[in-house]
């Protein structure tokens, strides 16, 4: 693929860069590699944890999606921050503009009223920091990126890790939606909460015991939120640690639990969340999952492309 052409803005809607020299480096490689950098993050103008003040994140996100020689509007990173600027982003002065908008975590919240509001499809993908400056790049996110942004469909593969219970298996099509699953839960209830109709639902966390887990998936489920869905696949839950206390109760137990109380299938596997190997995913895309006992298939086309 060409990149001569492609202009890539940085945005910081969330958390600021930890280490902004390592950042620098990550832009210099990327203009290396032909792509046309421009970075709206400003390591000087970092708010408390914030990649900037409301009004100037905001204001940074308004310039990517504003920006005539950019494409693709990658944010900076994840962390939080996207909550704060809801009401006054204009969702669909980010739709028209065209470009195709990255990130996942705490960019989830941008992503759901996005489609909500515009219909227009995003993608959950990788993030400047740390997935474009790691000093090693991990080919399989960068090519899980770029192999989707060419399209015009594009294929992730999926596998129960080892000592997993097996998948169900199923053959459904379905829209692409999710995401990280704290931020979905805290839209419920809000404007910007909208599970598409008859969906395939993905999710992932970090840092968070199974039981918070399953505590968050059942109010999805008492919300409503999972009614008609396909299928519910889980990608990355690491991070977190069992205790005596737990007597048992594990991931596994916690996935047995919610396969017997949902009325959804629910599978494990997706290679997606706050880990190296990470999958693009389009947000709203039309997607077509095929899962035997220890793996999946899963085909997503009908999304915007460069």
């Amino acid at each position: 693929m060409s990149t001569s052409k492609i202009g890539i803005a940085i945005a910081a809607p969330g958390g600021a860069a930890p280490d902004n020299a390592a950042l620098q480096l990550g832009v210099r490689r990327l203009e290396q590699q032909g792509f046309l950098v421009h970075n709206y993050y400003d390591d000087d103008k970092k708010f408390q944890r914030f990649g900037g003040t409301d009004a100037g994140r905001l204001a940074q996100l308004n310039a990517a999606a504003a920006d005539p020689e950019v494409q693709i509007v990658v944010a900076l990173r994840g962390s939080y921050g996207m909550s704060r600027l809801l009401p006054q982003i204009d969702f669909r002065k980010m739709a028209d503009s065209g470009k195709l908008f990255v990130g996942y975590s705490d960019f989830t919240a941008f992503q759901m009223p996005l489609m909500k509001q515009t219909g227009r499809v995003s993608f959950a993908g990788p993030m400047m920091c740390d997935d474009f400056i790691r000093a090693e790049p991990v080919a399989y996110t960068l090519n899980q990126f770029w192999d989707c942004l060419r399209g015009p469909a594009h294929t992730v593969r999926g596998a129960v890790v080892e000592g997993g219970a097996d998948n169900p298996v199923v053959d459904v099509d379905g829209k692409l939606w999710g995401g990280n699953l704290a931020m979905m839960v805290s839209l419920l209830g809000t404007p910007y909460f909208a599970p598409i109709e008859n969906g395939i639902v993905f999710i992932e966390d970090i840092s968070e015991h199974p039981y918070r887990v399953e505590r968050m998936v059942l109010q999805l489920f008492y919300a409503g939120a999972l009614d008609g869905q396909r299928a519910l696949v889980l990608g990355d839950f690491s991070g977190y640690k069992l205790n005596p206390m737990d007597n048992g109760y594990d991931f596994e137990a916690m996935v047995a639990y919610l396969r017997q109380r949902l009325p959804i299938p629910v599978l494990t596997g997706l290679p997606f969340g706050h880990i190296r190997e990470r999958a693009t995913l389009p947000y709203g895309g039309m997607a077509h999952l095929v899962s035997e006992p220890r793996g999946f298939t899963l085909t997503i086309s009908d999304y915007p492309v460069l």
